[in-house]
């Protein structure tokens, strides 16, 4: 059995300390400043509260860190105030610079850790990528054998995992916004329905089939005034023209591209960097 702290246990940090539990491990939290649906939460999950955070620390092995990303550093620098030696899994949506910053100030062992997927158990498996030392990942892999809990190795590079919760995030959290103010617009002129219809005709291979992009590159040289008139139907139903604005943006970098369809797709990506690639 291994003793782990778990930090900042909210609904993704609780269910997966959960899955560490069921696995027959002890996992330990710190109540003091949490709400009472974050003690219920904890609670539900089997986890084992703590007076104070040294205390939890000196008798565990392992640390877990899951909280909002704005909190990462200061969660980071009150477990390396209390000089915790063990392994360190900073498992936040943070940036890749961010995580090595954190890894070379810490007396920890640092893995940078993402998870990606619900939270477990679910319909769909909760994935716990990991980048750093192979011998610590495959220890905190063992952590979770046999849950709902899937670790999957990044690589040895800190910042891996990090980088792909980022560029995962790149895509999904604009998309679903993005499909907000869409339904948003279509309401303001009565045609939900309609994109409703159209929603249903759309190819769902968009971040699983990279291969079309270069056809964006090609398309882009008249997609972005379209989204010029999209942020103008916008502002008229009072709704932001941000996500408009950003996208007319980006296009515009493949401008040179005008209808070249048979680009290599890393040319194209290489021409988001700027009209050369630098």
């Amino acid at each position: 059995m291994t003793t782990i702290t778990l930090l900042h246990p909210g609904s993704m940090g609780a269910a997966v300390g959960a899955q560490a539990v069921a696995a027959g491990h002890r996992v330990l939290w710190v109540p003091e400043g949490r709400s009472q649906r974050t003690y219920e939460r904890a609670e539900f999950a089997g986890l084992t509260s703590v007076p104070a955070l040294g205390e939890a620390l000196d008798v565990s092995s392992v640390a877990i860190s899951v909280c909002p990303p704005a909190a990462a550093g200061d969660v980071a620098g009150k477990v390396n105030k209390h000089g915790f030696t063990g392994l360190y899994v900073e498992a936040n949506a943070i940036s890749p610079q961010r995580v090595q910053h954190m890894a070379a100030d810490m007396a920890a062992h640092v893995l940078d850790g993402a998870i990606t997927g619900p939270p477990p158990p679910g319909l769909r498996t909760t994935r716990l990528y990991l980048a750093g030392d192979p011998e610590a990942a495959e220890q905190v892999g063992k952590l979770f054998a046999g849950t709902a809990v899937e670790v999957r190795s990044a690589g040895e590079t800190i910042g891996a995992a990090s980088a792909l919760k980022m560029a995962f995030a790149t895509f999904q959290r604009p998309a679903r916004t993005l499909a907000a103010l869409a339904y948003a617009l279509a309401d303001a002129h009565q045609v939900t329905d309609l994109l409703l219809d159209e929603a249903a005709r759309m190819p769902s291979e968009i971040l699983s089939d990279p291969d079309y992009l270069p056809s964006v590159a090609a398309r882009s040289w008249r997609w972005a005034p379209e989204m010029g008139e999209v942020a103008e139907a916008l502002r008229a139903a009072e709704l932001p023209t941000d996500l408009a604005e950003a996208t007319a943006a980006v296009m515009r970098r493949w401008e040179p591209d005008k209808d070249r369809f048979d680009m290599p797709l890393a040319e194209a990506l290489l021409h988001l960097k700027g009209p050369t690639g630098t």
